[in-house]
């Protein structure tokens, strides 16, 4: 059987080139169809509807979606039943509760039950997440809830100006450079969807230069991809005096939680504060920042809870998926947290606003009394001498920092880390600092801020020190 990637990465970059243009071509053809754009017009007109009348749509959603949900899937067949539930109970978002919340793990041991009987074979697609943890799900969705769910992100960013069809610098986790190439370009063309897809396998300090003059040659008016990637990037041109030779129009970031000191190195770097988006392959909940500045909830098209999580002080972000009717996830924890907020926006577009994404649960240090402590990203706020860090918490409890040193740095910055933790975890946990070249990131090129050793150890492995630990 052939291995298209394993071909892929034997083709000459000229080659490979054509091959990301071909793959681009053959996505739009059916993503951004007759039927993308019908999606489209509807999403931006129920954007500008007042905040009661999208809620009473997205009521109608959950009801509708509910009860087809218990008549097709076995899994929420047996649950009603289990319960004594009606699924006609269920007419909004204030009755979601009765039914328990679905955890990935239930999905992925599970996942035969989920699958609706009312949707063909022919019109299944095969999806999956990203696995940060290595723990990623296969699943199975339809075109027309892809074609939706792009419809939403689309809507996102015209709110910000941005014209379908727009050159983009894209930094995001897909292997189209093969990872032992040595020299640029680190870079390659989809031209059907006017993407420059640059590498984030390759993004060495020596190798970015490549990257910003690729950057400064083609000048593509907006630039999108992980905070992490885009980060690096800005910090490396701040580190070497350089500049793009233009300022980008937009820079939109996603997949990853948003760090202040990242979209401080940004802003400072490409002349413009990042925009942020939340969203899930799962379809479960949407976030879309406005032009205010503020995370809108997409009410229209997810339906999404905010339950209390006592240890963090912040909220689990919990959803139902509105729009799979191949395999509904009812009550489906993300796994993620935020800081949400019940008032309206300046701005005026309906949906609640959450004030931040916090990361994911397991983004949390651990205190000896049970606590969890997040956002540490407030510890490198003014450590300018810090390309890039990540913290690592063993499980006996210590912290190890990985720090990526800009020119300059000194054992008064590491000091300065310890200091700036200590105010936060106490004087019980020990800290070990390691200065390194690189942080390893997970498999599709996503860097995890704070990452909690499994009790077998199995997580140490996502950073990889080139020196010896530093006390």
């Amino acid at each position: 059987m052939v291995d298209p990637e394993g071909l892929y990465r034997l083709l000459p970059a000229s080659l490979q080139h054509l091959a990301c243009s071909f793959e681009g071509w053959r996505i739009s053809r059916w993503r951004f169809d007759r039927e993308f754009w019908r999606l489209l017009a509807e999403a931006e007109v129920r954007g500008r509807w007042t905040t009661e009348e999208v809620q009473s749509f997205r009521d109608q959603r959950i009801a509708s979606f509910v009860a087809y949900a218990a008549e097709t899937v076995p899994y929420y067949r047996r649950i009603f039943r289990t319960l004594g539930v009606e699924p006609r109970e269920i007419r909004g978002l204030a009755d979601l509760p009765v039914l328990p919340v679905l955890t990935k793990d239930t999905v992925r041991d599970r996942l035969g039950e989920f699958r609706s009987s009312a949707v063909p074979r022919r019109e299944l697609v095969q999806a999956h997440t990203s696995g940060t943890t290595g723990a990623g799900l296969r699943f199975l969705t339809t075109r027309e809830a892809l074609r939706e769910q792009w419809a939403v992100w689309w809507r996102y960013r015209r709110w910000h100006g941005i014209p379908f069809g727009t050159w983009c610098g894209y930094f995001g986790g897909r292997s189209v450079v093969p990872v032992e190439a040595a020299r640029p370009p680190f870079w390659r063309y989809n031209l059907p969807m006017r993407q420059i897809l640059f590498s984030g396998y390759h993004m060495s300090e020596g190798n970015l230069g490549a990257y910003a003059a690729e950057l400064r040659r083609r000048q593509p008016p907006w630039l999108h991809g992980y905070p992490s990637l885009l980060a690096l990037l800005a910090a490396f041109l701040l580190d070497q005096g350089m500049d793009l030779g233009y300022t980008p129009r937009w820079v939109t970031v996603g997949a990853e939680n948003l760090l202040r000191h990242q979209v401080e190195v940004m802003e400072r770097a490409f002349g413009i504060r990042p925009r942020q988006h939340y969203g899930l392959a799962e379809g479960v909940a949407n976030l879309s920042e406005c032009e205010a500045g503020q995370l809108h909830v997409d009410e229209d098209f997810a339906a999404v809870e905010f339950l209390p999580d006592e240890a963090s002080g912040a909220c689990r972000i919990v959803g139902t998926n509105l729009t799979n009717l191949a395999m509904p996830f009812v009550r489906y924890d993300t796994g993620d947290l935020a800081t949400a907020e019940l008032g309206p926006c300046p701005c005026g577009r309906p949906g609640r606003v959450v004030l931040a994404v916090d990361g994911r649960q397991e983004d949390y240090i651990v205190l000896p009394n049970g606590a969890r402590v997040g956002r540490l990203d407030h510890v490198f706020k003014d450590l300018t001498a810090v390309r890039e860090a990540q913290i690592l918490q063993l499980a006996d409890g210590a912290l190890r920092v990985a720090l990526v040193p800009r020119t300059g740095f000194g054992r008064r910055d590491e000091m300065r880390v310890v200091d700036e933790l200590r105010k936060r975890v106490g004087s019980q946990i020990q800290i070990v600092v390691e200065l390194t070249t690189t942080l390893r990131r997970g498999p599709t090129g996503k860097l995890r801020f704070v990452v909690l050793e499994l009790a077998d150890g199995t997580a140490a492995s996502v950073m990889r020190p080139d020196s010896p630990p530093r006390t």
